[in-house]
């Protein structure tokens, strides 16, 4: 009886070993739950650039201030009539 009882605890021990020590153990979970919360965060912060962007495509589509925006801001795009000037800041402290 008292053999059997060795070879149980040495069968508990081995098996808790690979559970607490071994790399495919509690350190595999430990990491693994770690890069889930780190892509969950990724996620989130991917879908909230999605919905910004979503929002302004939707814009684009539907309202016509977006795309007048645009024309001007970044082809400098005027309206009939209209008169652009742009404004060059001057350096009042000329270099010694």
């Amino acid at each position: 009886m008292r053999t059997i009882m060795i070879c149980l605890a040495v069968v508990l021990v081995g098996t808790l070993y690979r559970v607490w020590v071994s790399d495919d153990g509690l350190r595999e979970v430990w990491r693994l739950r770690d890069a889930v919360e780190t892509q969950a965060a990724e996620n989130a912060e991917l879908a909230r650039r999605n919905d910004v962007l979503d929002a302004q495509v939707q814009d684009l589509k539907e309202g016509l201030e977006a795309v007048e925006e645009n024309a001007r801001s970044e082809l400098g795009m005027t309206r009939e009539g209209e008169t652009f000037y742009q404004v060059i800041p001057v350096d009042r402290d000329p270099p010694p």
